[in-house]
């Protein structure tokens, strides 16, 4: 019974307020001017816009293509130009990358040569650690790199020898991975 009341009442509620909100958008406005109508002037049509003249919008539609293309291969030649000096600058002939080996996701083991060492680092996501700084000597001793040939190009690396502490690359190799690789 009490639930009766409560929607006869919300009921009337609603309809109040629709009727008073369609009174006040239905009402007129008061007040000289407001019905007054606007005396716009008429457009008239132009030869210009007939279907058949549509050659001149079409040549400036290329000649802008055309425009932003020039500006977009202007803006790669020129963003290439600045990467090349940075690049120039950034590297030496001191620094290079010799060899890398992933060991799993977002982590790898790289040797780099610097001037006449090489440094063995591991590298993740947390940082690089050094792990082992060769002499030139003791990395071909232990076949990380070849020996440079009359051409000046590196041969193929020897098989893994052992170090002089007896330790292999791979023994290495594989202590990086049990240390870096989740389980």
């Amino acid at each position: 019974m009490r639930l009766a009341r409560i929607s006869l009442a919300a009921s009337a509620a609603l309809t109040g307020f629709l009727l008073s909100a369609h009174d006040a958008f239905a009402a007129k406005p008061s007040g000289p001017g407001e019905n007054t109508p606007l005396n716009l002037p008429v457009q008239s049509t132009h030869s210009s816009s007939t279907p058949g003249a549509s050659g001149g919008s079409l040549v400036r539609t290329f000649i802008g293509l055309a425009i932003v293309l020039a500006v977009i291969y202007g803006l790669y030649w020129v963003l290439k130009q600045v990467k090349a000096s940075r690049e120039e600058r950034s590297s030496g002939s001191g620094l290079a990358s010799m060899a890398t080996l992933s060991l799993g996701p977002n982590r790898s083991v790289h040797l780099v040569r610097s001037g006449r060492e090489y440094v063995l680092v591991g590298a993740s996501e947390h940082g690089v650690t050094p792990i082992r700084t060769y002499t030139e000597e003791e990395a071909l001793g232990a076949g990380l790199i070849g020996i440079e040939g009359p051409d000046d190009e590196l041969e193929a690396p020897a098989p893994a020898r052992p170090q002089k502490s007896g330790i292999l690359i791979k023994d290495i190799i594989d202590e990086m991975r049990r240390r870096t690789v989740r389980k």
